[in-house]
């Protein structure tokens, strides 16, 4: 599969880089040479310094044919011409990133389809998703709904006392059907747990289960169930807008933002909110706005490090529930040693985004999660398929993998060694993010 790639920024090269592991044909176009400097010594792709609006870069670049084009520069009306101009040269698909909501209404992604451009992306409102689902408990770090709802993934860290610390995985303890914890984060490694393997306390755990049984999860893990009324923002970026705009009007929500204009504005476009003009960063600021009665605190600043700090300060202050965007990815595995709760990164969540339409139609879902290098990816066991040939012990799934359930006539059912996979079923998949590919071939 041949794919250009049009935006050297943060998003494109994220990208970039993930698809150069991949058996695809990669090319990335940028018109500032210094954001490509020597990458395509050190990943296989191909690059060119030119503009992604400019017809003879495009045709120099081979866009005639190409299987997929992505515009993810930061300027909308950019990546859109880059497309239609895609489109008319000869690519096959196109997908853009936009910043403005009213383009992915239905009626609206319709006419975009008619002009030729196949896919928009709008990364602000993707991460403001995450933020909303997070929010909805604060006993977990992360949480993902999957298949519709019939399953969900907690992510927990577990202190010293948690019921299954010390339980091996071997002992039988865990084989109760109410939950299954399908991954451990151990500091900089991701544990996919065998047999010998145990949970030790400040390990982050993963678990799948049905919405029926967190209560007995989050007992287990030893956590507390605490009731989210009152939440800060600090920042008033399109990510908090769009996450205060999806949250209920009966929650109390102040937003810090030190931009005086930016905060006319956003009174303009939210409702259910406090604006408060304000540096959120500042001790003094936090504590006359009530952050020691505030049940979670979110930072959504483009700044990483202030996000980052800010959240640190927010957790001295007794806040459970803390979130933070950390756009450099370099700083992820910092900021989760710093105890600052969840971690956001907008360019690991669309690159599981774009990535999924790379995939076989067997592939329903993929999410790359921050804190681990992992992917938790929902499969269609097809008529005939290698997965169905056998009891999952048997079926000598690739390494570093892990089923965790499967969803059959909309039932979600935890999974263990004996269980026959159908066809029809939805599986639900943990793996490392090189054996994505692998495990394609057992569901097709």
């Amino acid at each position: 599969m041949r794919i250009i790639i049009a935006g050297a920024g943060a998003v494109g090269l994220h990208l970039a880089k993930l698809l150069s592991r991949e058996d695809m044909d990669i090319s990335l176009i940028d018109s500032n040479p210094d954001k490509l400097g020597d990458l395509d010594a050190n990943y296989d792709l191909l690059t060119k310094v030119g503009l992604p609006t400019s017809i003879n870069d495009l045709q120099e670049i081979g866009v005639k044919n190409v299987d997929l084009f992505i515009a993810v520069t930061p300027y909308e009306s950019e990546n859109i011409t880059a497309c239609l101009l895609a489109n008319a040269l000869g690519a096959k698909k196109t997908l853009a990133r936009v910043d403005n909501y009213e383009y992915l209404l239905p009626e609206n992604k319709r006419i975009f389809e008619k002009m030729g451009l196949n896919h928009l992306i709008y990364p602000e409102l993707l991460a403001a998703k995450e933020i909303t689902a997070s929010l909805q408990t604060n006993w977990m770090r992360y949480h993902l709904i999957l298949s519709d709802g019939a399953l969900e993934l907690c992510v927990v860290k577990v202190r010293a006392g948690a019921a299954v610390i010390g339980q091996k995985f071997m002992s039988g303890y865990f084989n109760h059907g109410l939950y299954r914890i399908v991954a451990i984060k151990r500091g900089q490694e991701t544990i996919i747990p065998k047999g010998q393997d145990e949970i030790i306390a400040d390990d982050m755990v993963y678990a799948v289960c049905t919405r029926e049984n967190k209560k007995v999860l989050r007992e287990h893990l030893g956590k507390q169930k605490r009731e989210i009324k009152n939440i800060i923002f600090f920042g008033g970026s399109k990510v908090a807008q769009k996450t205060v705009q999806n949250l209920s009007d009966d929650l109390n929500i102040k937003i810090l933002e030190a931009d005086r204009d930016l905060c006319y504005q956003l009174s303009e476009k939210i409702n259910n909110a406090l604006i408060i003009n304000a540096d959120g960063s500042d001790m003094g600021v936090l504590k006359d706005e009530g952050i020691e009665d505030a049940d979670a605190f979110v930072a959504v600043t483009e700044n990483s490090e202030a996000n980052i700090f800010a959240c640190m300060a927010a957790k001295r202050f007794g806040v459970k529930k803390t979130i933070a965007e950390v756009e450099n990815i370099d700083y992820i595995a910092m900021a989760e040693g710093l105890e600052i709760g969840a971690v956001l990164n907008k360019k690991t969540i669309t690159a599981s985004y774009i990535y999924q339409m790379l995939l076989d139609a067997s592939v329903l879902n993929v999410r790359a999660l921050a804190s681990a290098d992992a992917e938790i990816v929902e499969f269609m066991a097809e008529e005939g398929s290698r997965i169905t040939k056998g009891k999952i012990r048997d079926i000598h799934l690739p390494a570093e993998t892990n089923i965790g359930a499967i969803v059959r006539a909309g039932e979600g059912i935890l999974v263990n060694g004996d269980t026959q996979i159908l066809q029809g079923d939805q599986v639900v998949v943990f793996c490392k993010s090189q054996a994505i590919r692998q495990l394609e071939q057992f569901f097709k």
